[in-house]
């Protein structure tokens, strides 16, 4: 490999790794945070900054710091897209098992989006349309989600969202949700029991290892999605979250 081909793919590398550093500080930040946080001179960063804010990628406040560009939102969109498309055999794997309707959903900032999902056969089952974002606190897929993260991130998150009540079964508080993701890695998974909406219990997983933090779950009808039922389900969401795992990471190791 050329002298020139090497910096080009070190800056490149550098490049994502600052992107990722913003993605993980909120998206916005300053050339000195940065430069803490990645150990570069303030010269390469601004060199690089500059280079992305020029693509669109990054774009620079009035305030002088750094925010993620509006031109990784249609590249987020379309990843996302192919993130469900990928998911939807593994999705319905999980309704021919369990016979639910099945979902996936990433923790998009302080949101949860869907983006996937393969219908329950029933007459009666649950629908939530994809694209669709909601605040973690009161869903399956947010509790799992969240149950990944420290709990200090977890409090601002929560802060930062406020933790309305969608039903009289909704967690509300700082400290009960903190000890309901206590319970949830005590488990191995998390329950939405009417929370989201009432007569409705959801469970859900986490896909581990997945590039970017996404969840899979089965909801339904709570008069069907029992306890006994749950004992049943688990282990078909754990066993289904782990071959989708392992495809995402093939399919990496091909790009690559």
């Amino acid at each position: 490999m050329s002298a020139d081909r090497t910096g080009g793919v070190q800056s490149l590398e550098r490049a994502f790794d600052l992107l990722e550093r913003m993605a993980d500080a909120g998206g916005e930040v300053g050339l000195s945070e940065l430069s803490a946080g990645s150990g570069l001179p303030l010269p390469t960063i601004h060199r690089l900054m500059r280079t992305l804010v020029t693509c669109g990628y990054v774009r620079q406040q009035p305030n002088r710091r750094y925010a993620l560009g509006p031109r990784l939102i249609r590249l987020g969109e379309t990843a996302s897209r192919l993130l469900g498309t990928w998911a939807r055999p593994y999705l319905a794997e999980l309704v021919e098992a369990t016979g639910e309707t099945a979902n996936m959903a990433l923790l998009d900032g302080d949101e949860v989006v869907y983006v996937a999902q393969v219908p329950s056969r029933h007459s009666m089952r649950m629908f939530t349309e994809v694209g669709r974002r909601v605040l973690p606190h009161s869903t399956g897929v947010g509790k799992a989600l969240l149950a990944e993260l420290p709990p200090e991130e977890v409090r601002a998150l929560l802060a930062r969202t406020g933790m309305p009540a969608a039903t009289d079964r909704t967690i509300t508080d700082p400290d009960a949700f903190l000890t309901e993701l206590e319970r949830t890695r005590a488990l191995g998974y998390a329950v939405d029991d009417n929370e989201q909406e009432v007569g409705v219990r959801c469970l859900a997983v986490t896909v581990p290892d997945s590039p970017t933090a996404a969840a899979v779950s089965i909801s339904g009808p709570a008069g069907r999605v029992t306890d006994s039922a749950t004992d049943k389900i688990v282990p078909v969401l754990h066993a289904v979250a782990r071959r989708l795992a392992l495809a995402l990471r093939d399919a990496g190791t091909a790009a690559d």
